[in-house]
């Protein structure tokens, strides 16, 4: 923070990293009120084994304190660190920085890529006195500044290639979890999340990596440095833009409470950005062709994923949904279907009417109260509805939509499509095409189509689950979601058209 801010461009723009990073979902990992709420639910379900839970989820949320753990040769605590407060001693201070700068500066290149590394399996050098070990980074050092940077952290400022690679990112955002019974017993492991794999599916492998999208690039020559730094081409930001601007919001709305660092506008601002990047970068939407045939109108919609991985991806709360709109000519809705409620849940959405059901994948919509629905169904050993990662099996559904150039048929079980998507001829890794047959039966036509793709970073029903706990952390965070439920969805796409009978 001291040496890394106040930095900017040619053209006047703040270029601080510390600034950025402290409002990013990565600086906040362990403060996230629905982490913590997670982690208590899944302890209270599965008491037995509740602390090998929060050393496995300590160990990419609370990093730095999950590594100092294990190197002493101790199991990592998530609630021994919290709440979040001023005076804390310093393994618990290490948890509330979350995914810090000397984290991800120190992973080595050991084992990068392969399954060793995932689940939060990268290497950090313990072993190495501290006043010798490498901070590795995307530039050559210069020498001078490399004595400076020494003397201030104690570390060897060390160039290392792996840093700009997927396969760094790959270390906890790829996430086999262990599923459990009650007793605590072992079931079985569960690709929970893997957009490395996705990525690695995808057309995006061979030209874009993990930063890239996350990471925006600096045009032109910047200083990584505020300390006689000389401009470098091929600086990052490291605003770590995600999907995930419904908790961002909530860190800036429950601060205090939360225990966040960064400053409102910072907070403000990086949400902002996180709305624009899924506006501008995550899908598009198209009405490809409408039809009217008497009383019945027949609309082809198609939707395209834009990023490196399936969308929605990573954690399964996540979903997208086409939210389709028909007037007629005097301004009359003939047909309506995927509303948002103000609870935050989708009108005619199965899952957030009942928790052991769910909507299926569509072909052809012709209710309002069907809804296509892009997400993913967990299933436990029993076959049933679960939003318990520790539950977790196997998939009831996954279609959500796929990355330019993933192949279903091809796919490892790890990252394959589930349920009737599978067989669906017009869900691809070029799309997915939906058919809505509206009755128009007593409306004048022209009849006016509005189709929007709606995204929601914690689905209605993953924190209504969270109401049956009667604990600090699902209670407060179940507070805060109906505090917001109004702002847990953004538009990703739109499209409107004008349907007219033939001549």
């Amino acid at each position: 923070m001291a040496c890394h801010n106040g930095m900017t461009s040619t053209a006047g723009d703040d270029l601080s990293i510390g600034v950025a990073w402290r409002a990013t979902m990565m600086a906040n990992s362990s403060r996230d009120p629905y982490w913590q709420a997670s982690v208590r639910r899944e302890t209270i379900d599965h008491p037995k084994a509740a602390a090998a839970i929060e050393d496995e989820c300590s160990t990419c949320h609370m990093p730095m304190s999950h590594s100092v753990s294990r190197a002493s040769g101790h199991e990592a605590q998530v609630f021994a660190h919290l709440p979040v407060t001023a005076g804390a001693d310093p393994l618990s201070r290490l948890a509330h920085d979350g995914v810090s700068c000397t984290l991800c500066h120190q992973i080595t290149p050991a084992n990068l890529g392969t399954p060793a590394s995932f689940t939060g399996g990268f290497t950090i050098d313990t072993r190495t006195p501290p006043e010798q070990r490498p901070l590795f980074g995307p530039f050559a050092p210069d020498p001078a500044l490399q004595k400076v940077m020494h003397s201030a952290t104690g570390f060897q400022q060390t160039e290392g290639a792996h840093i700009r690679q997927s396969a760094l990112c790959a270390t906890c955002h790829t996430l086999y979890t262990t599923a459990r019974d009650r007793s605590g017993a072992s079931l079985g492991r569960f690709p929970e999340q893997v957009p490395f794999q996705e990525w690695q599916h995808s057309s995006y492998a061979a030209s874009t990596s993990c930063q890239a999208c996350h990471m925006p690039a600096i045009a032109g020559a910047a200083p990584v440095s505020s300390v006689l730094a000389q401009p470098r081409e091929g600086a990052r930001r490291h605003s770590f833009i995600g999907g995930n601007f419904f908790v961002l919001g909530m860190l800036n709305r429950f601060r205090d409470a939360l225990g966040v660092e960064a400053l409102s506008p910072e907070l403000t601002r990086a949400s902002a950005a996180t709305l624009a990047h899924l506006e501008q970068s995550a899908a598009r939407l198209t009405i490809d062709r409408t039809a009217i045939d008497a009383s019945r109108l027949t609309i082809d919609v198609s939707v395209s994923n834009l990023s490196g991985h399936k969308l929605p991806t990573a954690y399964p709360s996540r979903r997208a949904w086409i939210r389709l709109i028909v007037r007629d000519a005097t301004g009359r809705t003939v047909f309506s279907s995927g509303a948002l409620q103000p609870s935050g849940a989708i009108e005619g959405n199965a899952n957030d009417e009942q928790a052991s059901a769910f909507e299926p994948h569509y072909r052809e919509i012709r209710r309002g109260d069907e809804v296509q629905i892009y997400e993913s169904i967990l299933a436990d050993a029993a076959g049933a509805v679960t939003t318990s990662l520790i539950s977790a099996l196997r998939y009831a559904k996954d279609n959500r939509l796929l990355p330019k150039g993933f192949d279903k048929a091809t796919a490892h079980a790890d990252i394959a499509v589930h349920g009737d998507a599978r067989e669906d001829a017009d869900f691809t890794g070029d799309g997915d095409r939906v058919r809505y047959v509206v009755d128009t039966a007593g409306a004048s036509a022209p009849f006016t189509v509005e189709a929007t793709l709606l995204f929601q970073p914690i689905g209605f029903r993953w924190a209504d689950n969270l109401r049956a706990y009667q604990a600090a952390e699902p209670m407060r965070f179940v507070k805060y979601f109906d505090a917001m439920s109004g702002e847990s969805a953004a538009t990703v796409a739109r499209a409107v058209g004008l349907a007219r009978p033939p001549r």
